[in-house]
């Protein structure tokens, strides 16, 4: 670096350092290694640039730069993919402005509504732009001080010769950098550079074209690699966008290419790959890492990055286009995607950071927009890796977005190069898409982007205009008008007749353009609406493109006139149902817009003279929009139908809500704008003739029903339906007046209304509201504002979502013909809106409601209602209605004419009450309606039409409407008198009238009432009289039953209060215990409805039960799993890693009914092609069915078994001397085990054999089909436990029985502590037959066994308790856990008992056993308690209790010496002891409740305080546990301890379920674990252990059992033995999965603040934690019930079943 400072040629110089020393560092052999390279660039090649630059060490110098820097005010703050991003809906100037997390929690905007969205990489945090926010602009770390107001040039810190240093380095590094990187010779280097050597690389560049899979493939095949090192290479493909597959001379590299290339040149282009010389390569990764410097470098100070800027920006001696930045850009998609993203991170943190060259910037951007925008249609990459994603950097800047327009003409140069993108035109010149090949559909949503970076320009409209920015804007709408021509009339449309269309055409294009400019267009308005200038210009400009466009159709449509009711009018001929028609009409429908604006800032008014309104022809404005709404109708009669699906699609786009803005609304306009400057009777007129109604209401006759002849029956329907559609849109063309302009509203009047007329259908949750109404361009649809005056907002419960229900006071504003219900929503609303009614006991009509009037522009609109033609109209078919006859007319079509009528009285009600004295109101409705027709024809008015109407039986529904209408002309008249008669009586007649009218329908309605009443009365006399009937017939069937019941309750007292029973309280084991009563136990096979007893002779009844292995109790997820085929199970250890649970449905079936069903489900499935096996829910092949009543999962079967016979015995020996008789009991087993076993080593089973045949059997007590039934259950317990093949001979499948009783119990005893819910008499009966059936069947599973094999487990067992010096190996007593022990003793004692000719009862023994399991629990309590510091509770209560537990302590510390810590407080211990026990003495409860079946003391069915002694109690234990110790026991008899634990803390399952923030605050982007620095793209959370996961890519897939797997799979084998339960994060969904092949989503905890979850976070409102919900899912978890939640959404829902869960 010193030598640098001297030399005069330091380009040179610094080039030949790079050629000595890059090449020696970087690409030396086929494996790049990262660090080492690093390491060395940083010493060799970095460091010498580093001391040039600060002349001194680099550690001092910039560190001195970094303190004098004054901070930038602007974040700048790059986004990774992932990364949450927060926009104000409030304050954010458009959506593109968004704060990073940090700068969003201290900003003013975080108590404001705000959204939240994940980021696709790229853009930048704009905190402190202050364009961006129209307030709050800054968060408290960006804050400007007040002293640095006035901004000083930032180089004014630096020394001269600092500046010109930098700017030397700079000029050269980048020049380097960028050299390097547009460089496209493959051998050879730019000049100063050069360097031989003969290594090369093959390069593969990165596509969008070819999958994962392709590559992978033709990799292996090129450079035979496995498939481990093929999914790296294509990873680090798609990750940095190009890679060296091949090291080696030319030839090699070569070869390998050519592979590659034939491999993938088959479908689609071939995958690009390039032979480089090794020393290109080396530069090139050198100048990627020169480019990281610079970025690094300037983030020092502000004046370095000044430097940067102009270094990059300065011409060179080409002139245009000739600045490195330039040669960046336009070489853009020349590069790979590394490169790109390492120079858009250096734009962004230099140019975009400094406001002086960001606008330098955006005009060179400007300048080379199109060639930017053409290298971008034709490159693959996404737009996320283009440059000309940075356009939103730019022109969202309003200031900049003006400057761009004004100085480059900006807006013209992007519709210009969109326009020249759509190259294909029909001989019109309209755009065509029709036979649109893969290539131009790609081009065509490439070429979309454009249509985003005009609504960036447009987005922010100007306040104040200049002369400059009018002239190009106008220039631009022109461009744009020159783009709708394209339009207007394209995808036009033939009706087919005879037969149906072949190929349906495409559609999808138009729509999609449309979709885009929709926003657009309305920018366009609310531009032309800030200036009355323009939108003069506009409107005239619009205008004669309309014209232009017109006189390209009219050809070969001939004049003819139309006469009707004395008027005519002359139009043209034409048939939509015969002659093309198109549904995009873009100029018409802008021109509507722009009129409705002259109204609006009523510039019609002020300025009519600039105005072309008199040359306006209105039927030629008319003509198109009407076609399109015939075609509407039409296609609603069913004419359409052989057009095909396109069509049909197309109506439902015209009428969506995304595109309806800009389409059906505006046509609508158009309508109205047209007829307001028509006369009306000629409006109809044309609108009958090309509704091809015509000649159906012309005809002199036509009140008789039209012409009777033509009675094909299609026909009529569909000239009903046009009818019906025809009324429909001249009532919208009168009655939409909500839109600002038409009618005197304002904006938010209109939203209003739509959020109305949605509740009317159904009360709806926020999210649909928002749907169903149109967004603006910035995604607002502005509902907030408005929602609280009209609906209330009803919170949700734990499922469901929150809802608006509409106010009772908005239900007057309902109107039945909305213009925006579809035809379904219009039933569903008439029929909510009467039954509203009724339950209110009003009136059933639904009038139509008030309207507000017309802006003067359109006020000669409502003259259509009292119009000859309309009149003449609407008498036909009332007329047809009178006398019905051939169905020429349909209800609707009466309902719509009643509408219309009541549409005219309200609009002159109105206008008589509004009207002043001094001139008469011109709408004269009523005298019209009650004048008779003309003289020839004298046709009845139609008010007495009506009047006849009103007693006609076939049209009781219309009934209340034609009521309402009569009472309506009759308040009018009264009105219209009192105004003629006096100005000054109020119109108090008129209510007097009506309230005539009304009691009389009050008196009418009452007396119908009491009729219903009197009718109700008399059905329920004649029931309660036929009941007493049937109980006299059946008279001894009743006596019978009333008998048992007395029977079985005096039973059930005596019981309870006999003096059989020693004392009155219940006991549950022990020779003491209560007895159960001895009760038939009769139940229902669900398969054949037969009955049957449960008796141990008669046919086996089994339950349908599910075994799966679970560590929901476990204490430790860390042990690693166990070898199944060597695992001992005999002993579980109190950890609980995993156990195995068994849950049921509580159906039962004959064990025979159940085996034929489940051989059909086996048969069905074989049946199925092998094809089509799709994964169902359930898997045969693990045994796995429904229950075939609830279709519950289950997997196999438990017996039905009677309980124990109870023995009465005498007094029973105490424990010293039973422990003697075992003691002789277990000697006389080993010898009898010792004389079985032959000389020799056998295998277990051929022993058990060999024992068999030596030894008595004992004859079982079980039926046939009971005991298979028992070897059924036992395998499935032991196959599904231990993961092994199904063997009955195995001696581990009793121990795996005892296991699963134990475990289940555990975890339901658990479960009820978490719900609070007390020990007995809350389980549900299918849990509570559940755990009868598995006690009772564990105390039977000996008898299926060997029993020399369950003697020895019981011979191990009891020797943990009572050493016995022939067992070897015993577990430590800390080893065990105490209920397992307790479970499987208690069981397998059965088969000794079995033997036992000593006399002792088996309650003796259950007894003794559960004492000694007891005290042993407490020792190991003691063994690990720790000290705890807890305040005493005065009071010697338990005095006793603590000396007792002192002794027993210190005597385990005399035995174990020192290792026990002394303890000073008995009180202590005593607590410990008891808290810990406790869980250990519920379950004992449990377990010997349903394995003796005695009933339970009432007081452990509440949670009521004494619980401890009842429990003790029930147990036969003393209050005091250390009597049981003090009685008889002497340590001696407990296993030697030998190791301790350090503490076995009792531990919740789901504990460290991460609680999320309450605002699921997107954890900053997870690292992926295994691909280095890449982001997760789906960071996922395991609810169960809290590890992070990242899910659905290939980076982290494992192998499991011979598959790959995705790492959410692999994780559920190693945390819940393959179930899990897991939130993926950045989609806020729950995933539920369940072995490889099973899972379901599953709605999150998290709600919004209107009671919704977010999956997906499309909406992006805030969330929160929902505490239910997240209770509900923890509930799931704990009670086994995962995997059946699956099972039903699978079953409910196919399209779960096609996910591939094992990629997750």
């Amino acid at each position: 670096a010193d030598k640098w400072l001297q030399v005069t040629d330091l380009y040179k110089e610094v080039y030949q350092h790079l050629a000595r020393y890059v090449p020696k560092i970087y690409c030396l052999g086929p494996n790049l290694n990262p660090q080492s390279e690093d390491l060395l660039a940083q010493l060799l090649l970095q460091a010498p640039l580093e001391w040039y630059l600060c002349g001194e060490d680099p550690s001092t110098g910039l560190a001195k730069l970094e303190q004098n820097n004054q901070p930038s005010q602007l974040c700048g703050h790059v986004f990774r993919v992932g990364e949450p991003t927060y926009s104000c809906r409030e304050c954010a100037a458009d959506p593109t402005c968004v704060l990073c997390m940090q700068c969003f929690l201290g900003s003013v905007h975080k108590e404001h509504r705000y959204r939240m969205t994940t980021s696709g990489g790229g853009g930048f945090c704009d905190c402190g732009d202050t364009e961006a926010w129209k307030k709050g602009p800054y968060c408290q770390k960006h804050e400007p001080n007040i002293s640095d107001s006035c901004q000083e040039d930032p180089l004014a810190h630096l020394s001269t010769d600092m500046i010109a240093r930098c700017y030397n380095v700079f000029a050269i590094v980048l020049k380097y950098a960028v050299d390097m990187l547009t460089w496209d010779k493959e051998d050879e280097l730019p000049p100063g550079l050069e360097d031989r050597g003969d290594t090369y690389y093959c390069m593969l560049f990165n596509d969008e074209v070819h999958t994962y899979e392709q590559v992978i493939y033709t990799l292996q095949k090129a450079v035979n690699c496995t498939q481990k090192e093929a999914v790296s290479f294509a990873t680090t493909v798609d990750r940095d966008g190009r890679k060296s597959v091949r090291f080696g001379d030319f030839a090699f590299c070569e070869q390998a290419k050519s592979v590659i290339v034939r491999n993938t040149s088959r479908q689609s282009k071939p995958l690009r790959v390039q032979v480089m010389h090794s020393s290109v390569v080396a530069h090139q990764c050198f100048a990627l890492k020169a480019l990281h410097w610079l970025g690094h470098v300037i983030g020092y100070s502000d004046a370095l990055r000044r430097i940067l800027c102009q270094v990059g920006l300065e011409r060179g001696p080409e002139g245009e286009n000739s600045s490195l930045v330039d040669t960046l850009m336009l070489c853009d998609s020349k590069m790979w995607k590394g490169a790109r993203n390492v120079y858009h991170q250096l734009f962004m943190s230099s140019l975009l950071m400094d406001l002086k060259y960001k606008k330098l910037f955006a005009i060179q951007f400007a300048k080379n927009y199109e060639r930017l925008q053409s290298d971008y249609v034709k490159d693959d990459h996404d737009r996320e890796f283009s440059v000309t994603d940075l356009s939103v950097q730019m022109f969202t800047v309003p200031s900049l977005a003006r400057m761009l327009i004004t100085e480059e003409n900006l807006m013209t140069t992007i519709i210009r190069t969109f326009v020249d993108h759509l190259r294909h035109r029909d001989l019109q010149g309209r755009f065509q898409f029709e036979r649109y090949t893969a290539q131009q559909a790609f081009k065509f949503r490439r070429v979309q982007s454009l249509i985003g970076d005009l609504k960036y320009v447009l987005i922010s409209r100007p306040t104040e205009w200049s002369d400059q920015l009018r002239e190009k804007f106008l220039e631009g709408l022109d461009t744009f008008l020159e783009l709708f021509k394209c339009m207007q009339g394209m995808d036009p449309v033939v009706r087919q007749v005879g037969q149906h269309i072949e190929m349906e055409p495409e559609w999808e294009a138009a729509f999609t353009l449309q979709m885009k400019l929709t926003h657009i267009i309305s920018m366009m308005q609310e531009w032309c609406a800030t200036d009355e200038r323009v939108l003069i210009e506009a409107y005239k400009k619009c205008l004669t493109a309309l014209t232009h466009c017109h006189s390209g159709f009219t050809d070969g449509e001939q004049p003819i006139t139309l006469s009707m009711c004395g008027h005519s009018v002359d139009t043209i001929r034409y048939c939509v149902s015969q002659e093309k028609v198109s549904i995009h009409l873009p100029v018409s429908r802008l021109l509507a817009g722009l009129h409705v604006l002259l109204s609006k800032m009523e510039v019609a008014y002020r300025f009519p003279e600039q105005l072309p309104l008199s040359e306006l022809s209105p039927p030629m404005l008319i003509e198109h929009p009407l076609r399109c709404l015939v075609l509407c109708a039409q296609v609603h009669a069913g004419m359409w139908r052989r057009n095909g699906f396109s069509l049909v699609n197309q109506i439902y786009y015209y009428h969506n809500v995304k595109c309806r803005v800009e389409m059906f609304d505006k046509d609508l306009i158009m309508l109205q704008a047209g007829a307001s400057m028509m006369d009306p009777n000629h409006f109809l007129m044309i609108v009958l003739s090309r509704f091809e109604l015509y000649h159906i209401f012309s005809s002199a006759d036509c009140r008789k029903s039209y012409n009777r002849e033509n009675t094909n029956k299609d026909v009529v329907q569909q000239n009903n339906t046009l009818i019906e559609e025809m009324l429909h849109l001249i009532m919208m063309v009168v009655g939409e007046r909500f839109e600002a302009g038409v009618g005197q509203v304002e904006g938010c009047d209109e939203i209003k209304r739509e959020i109305i007329h949605q509740l009317c259908i159904r009360p709806m949750a926020h999210s649909e509201l928002v749907k169903a109404l149109p967004e603006n361009e910035n995604k607002e649809t502005g509902m907030e504002r408005v929602i609280d005056s009209v609906a209330s907002f009803k919170k949700p419960g734990v499922t469901g979502r929150g809802l608006y229900e509409l106010r009772p006071e908005c239900a007057k504003q309902f109107n039945l013909y909305f213009h925006h219900y579809s035809r379904a929503d219009q039933s569903k609303a008439e029929e909510a809106q009467r039954k509203l009614k009724r339950q209110n006991g009003e009136d059933m009509a639904l009038p139509p409601p008030m309207l507000p009037p017309f802006s003067p522009l359109f006020a000669s609109l409502v003259n259509i209602l009292q119009c000859d033609v309309l009149l003449g109209m609407l008498g036909a078919v009332l007329q047809w209605a009178v006398e019905p006859s051939g169905g020429h007319w349909s209800e609707s079509m009466l309902q719509r004419v009643l509408h219309l009528i009541g549409m005219g009285l309200l609009e002159e009600q109105q206008q008589l009450k509004n009207s002043s004295e001094d001139h008469d109101v011109s709408f004269n409705f009523t005298l019209k309606i009650s004048r008779p027709g003309e003289a020839p024809s004298n046709t009845a008015s139609v008010l007495a039409l009506l009047e006849n109407l009103q007693n006609a039986p076939h049209l009781e529904v219309h009934k209340d409407m034609i009521r309402w209408i009569l009472k309506m002309v009759a308040s009018i008249k009264t009105m219209r008198e009192l105004t003629a008669s006096t100005y000054t009586v109020t119109a108090s007649g008129s209510h007097g009238q009506e309230e005539m009218v009304c009691d009389k329908d009050k008196a009418e309605r009452k007396r119908k009432a009491e009729m219903a009443r009197l009718r109700r009365e008399k059905i329920m006399a004649q029931m309660s009289e036929m009941q007493r009937h049937f109980i006299n017939e059946n008279k001894e069937l009743f006596q019978q039953s009333l008998e048992e019941l007395y029977a079985s309750a005096s039973t059930s007292t005596s019981l309870e209060h006999s003096p059989t029973s020693s004392d009155a309280a219940l006991v549950c084991v022990g020779p003491r215990r209560s007895r159960p009563r001895e009760k038939r136990q009769v139940v229902t096979c669900i398969l054949c409805q037969e009955e049957q007893e449960i008796r141990a002779d008669s046919k086996a009844m089994v339950l349908a039960a599910f075994v799966q292995r679970s560590t929901v109790m476990s204490k430790n997820r860390k042990r690693p799993p166990h070898d199944p085929e060597h695992y001992d199970p005999l002993f579980m250890h109190p950890d609980l890693s995993f156990g195995t649970h068994t849950g049921s449905c509580g159906h039962i079936m004959h064990s025979h009914c159940w085996q034929r069903y489940f051989e059909a489900v086996q048969a069905k499935e074989q049946r199925r092609q092998q094809r089509l096996r799709v994964h169902t829910s359930y898997d045969v092949g693990n045994g796995e069915f429904l229950c075939p009543l609830c279709e519950c999962l289950s997997n196999t079967v438990i017996p039905l078994l009677p309980g124990a016979k109870g023995s009465n015995s005498c007094e029973q020996p105490g424990l010293g001397q039973w422990l003697k008789i075992s003691g002789q009991q277990i000697k006389a087993m080993h010898s009898a085990h010792r004389k079985l076993q032959p000389v020799g080593e056998f295998l277990p089973t051929q022993i058990i054999l060999i024992r068999a045949r030596h030894h008595s059997y004992v004859q079982s007590p079980y039926s046939s089909t009971i005991k298979e039934m028992l070897t059924t259950f036992g395998t499935a317990t032991y196959k599904v436990g231990l993961k092994v093949h199904p063997n009955e001979q195995d001696p581990r499948v009793p121990i795996m029985c005892w296991g699963s009783c134990a475990y289940t119990i555990q975890s339901i005893e658990r479960l009820l502590v978490d719900e609070e819910k007390p020990l007995f008499g809350s389980l549900p009966c299918r849990q509570d037959d559940c755990l009868s059936s598995l006690a009772r069947f564990g105390s039977a599973c000996w008898t299926a066994a060997s029993q020399p094999s369950v003697q020895g487990h019981y011979i191990r067992l009891v020797a943990a308790l009572i050493p016995d010096p022939q067992v070897e190996t015993s577990p430590c007593i800390l080893d065990i856990d105490m209920l397992h022990l307790l479970v499987s003793v208690v069981l397998s004692y059965g088969s000794v008992h079995s033997q036992d000719s000593s006399g002792l009862s088996v309650d003796a023994v259950q007894l003794h056993f559960f004492h000694i399991i007891t005290v042993a629990h407490m020792v190991q309590m003691l063994l690990t308690s720790e000290e705890v510091t807890m305040e005493q509770e005065s009071g010697g209560a338990e005095r006793e209790e603590e000396e007792d537990i002192c002794a027993l302590y210190n005597t385990l510390r005399t035995h174990l010496g020192s290792s026990l810590p002394e303890v000073a407080s008995g009180w202590h211990l005593w607590r410990c002891v008891k808290t810990g026990i406790l869980p250990y003495l519920r379950g004992a409860a449990l377990f010997f409740h349903h394995l003796n079946g005695v009933p339970t003391p009432p007081e452990l069915h509440a949670l009521c305080p004494g619980q401890w002694e009842v429990l003790c109690g029930y147990l036969s234990l003393p209050s005091n546990l250390l009597q049981l110790y003090h009685k008889s026991l002497s340590l001696s008899c407990c296993a030697p301890v030998t190791c301790l634990f350090s503490s076995l803390d009792i531990f919740i399952p789901f504990g460290h379920v991460v609680y999320l923030a309450p605002t699921v605050c997107l954890c900053s982007p997870p690292r992926c674990p295994k691909s280095g620095g890449d982001k997760s793209r789906a960071p996922t959370l395991c609810l169960v252990c809290g590890s992070m996961l990242c899910s659905q890519s290939y980076c982290c897939q494992t192998e499991l059992d011979g598959e790959d797997v995705g790492a959410c799979t692999a994780h559920t084998f190693a945390c819940g033995a393959g179930v899990g339960i897991f939130l993926r994060v950045r989609e806020s969904q729950v995933l539920f999965l369940s072995g490889k092949t099973k899972g379901c989503f599953y709605a999150p905890p998290y709600l919004d603040d209107y009671g919704e979850t977010d999956q997906g976070l499309r909406r992006g409102n805030p969330l929160h934690l929902c505490r239910q919900r997240y209770r509900k899912i923890q509930k799931l978890w704990r009670q086994h019930s995962v995997t059946e939640e699956i099972g039903h959404a699978q079953e409910a829902n196919q399209t779960l079943v096609g996910i591939d869960w094992q990629h997750l």
